[in-house]
């Protein structure tokens, strides 16, 4: 028996270091979710403690920065190996591009981030976990976090046999709490991570430290990255093309939506535009503040729906965003690939079928408004006083 059943949680699911600590062999390997951050390392630490001697710390490349030799020295130092599995492709063919269909945004404030990779992420560590015959997969959301029934769903629905979970449900520690102990090895950085920080490539998320109060917080300017603004730039005119509902060029250069995501988080983001704030509910229903930079997200997202303005009946378009909320909220419950939310995904790919065009935006340090809308299907009018007469003729009176 791998953990006394006394201790054992009802769902099967370990949620507690309690729980871990009766792992039985401590010989067999451990497999841990390693962004090298805070609850992360302090993991490991723990792990390390209990006696654990095959501890395998695996991240996953989707596309954030991965400071390898770093991650590879503090695995290292509590005896655990560091692994890392590239999965950006993943991401961009089974998140991010589906996200982008849905226009993604949490009650439409913000763009999703963290429910679009979580599935990617569960996959890859839990096929990893699988292959060296892991028989216990960790990974560190808490209560507070909708992380944790994304990465428990996703991890159980990939068909992982062994015990898997996060100790952080019922063992319930300060982030101070855990600098202080990862400082007293040596580890004295971790004093200063106040800011809980998730990246990928299609966005930089914060939560937590100076962020946990909604009514009195402050965002370190600095920590931003693809929003950094010059002072006053020159207008730039930045041109996107689609077909179907995707994103192919940019500026006239055809390219692999993970480039074009690239370049415009560095030529769109360079504006200032593409920062969000929030709030999003957990269990509960509480609201939790969160902070967010996505500049690629936001135009090319506005400029779909410019498109799909300009191409689909009106009709089409208000249950399209209807189905949209459905496919955001499942994703967000942990729910990815449920019946509602695939439901939802085919029908939201299959009206965007033949929705193609040029969006020409003009942008500055204030503002990015189109100045050209150009459809391959348009419903639009481009001469009125003509579409006038001809309507007049047609309901001309008949004696």
């Amino acid at each position: 028996m791998l953990i006394d059943s006394c201790l054992r949680h009802p769902t099967g699911r370990v949620e507690s270091f309690e729980e871990v600590a009766v792992f039985g062999d401590r010989s067999k390997p451990v497999v841990t979710m390693f962004s090298g951050g805070l609850d992360s390392t302090y993991l490991i630490f723990r792990l390390h403690q209990l006696g654990f001697r095959n501890i395998e710390a695996v991240a996953v490349d989707v596309g954030g920065s991965i400071d390898h030799p770093v991650l590879e020295q503090t695995a290292a130092k509590f005896g655990a190996r560091f692994t890392c599995l590239d999965r950006r492709e993943a991401f961009i063919e089974h998140g991010v591009n589906p996200a982008i269909r849905a226009h993604a945004r949490y009650l439409g404030t913000y763009p999703l981030s963290s429910s679009l990779s979580r599935p990617v992420l569960a996959k890859a560590v839990a096929d990893h976990a699988t292959t060296i015959g892991s028989e216990l997969l960790l990974h560190t959301a808490n209560l507070s976090q909708n992380s944790l029934a994304r990465l428990n769903n996703s991890i159980e629905q990939h068909g992982f046999s062994g015990l898997f979970g996060t100790p952080y449900v019922r063992s319930a520690i300060s982030r101070q709490q855990k600098a202080t102990a990862l400082a007293e090895t040596g580890l004295t950085f971790m004093m200063d991570r106040k800011l809980s920080v998730d990246e990928n490539l299609w966005c930089r998320e914060f939560e937590s430290g100076p962020l946990d109060d909604p009514e009195d917080f402050v965002m370190p300017d600095e920590a931003f990255c693809w929003t950094h603004t010059a002072g006053d730039l020159p207008a730039e005119e930045i041109s996107l093309r689609f077909s179907n509902g995707n994103l192919v060029s940019v500026n006239g250069r055809d390219l692999a939506l993970m480039e074009a995501i690239a370049l415009l988080n560095k030529d769109f983001g360079k504006f200032g535009h593409g920062r969000f704030v929030g709030l999003e509910h957990i269990s509960t229903d509480d609201k939790v503040l969160e902070i967010r930079e996505a500049p690629a997200a936001a135009i090319i997202m506005d400029a779909l729906r410019h498109l799909e303005m300009a191409s689909l009946p009106t009709r089409a378009i208000m249950l399209k965003q209807g189905l949209e909320q459905t496919w955001v909220q499942e994703a967000v419950s942990g729910n990815w690939g449920s019946t509602s939310h695939t439901m939802c995904d085919s029908a939201i790919a299959a009206a965007l079928e033949g929705v193609g065009g040029t969006l020409i935006y003009v942008i500055d340090s204030k503002r990015f408004l189109p100045r050209s809308i150009i459809a391959h299907r348009p419903r639009y009018v481009r001469d009125r006083d003509l579409w006038e007469s001809r309507a007049a003729n047609q309901h001309s009176f008949k004696p």
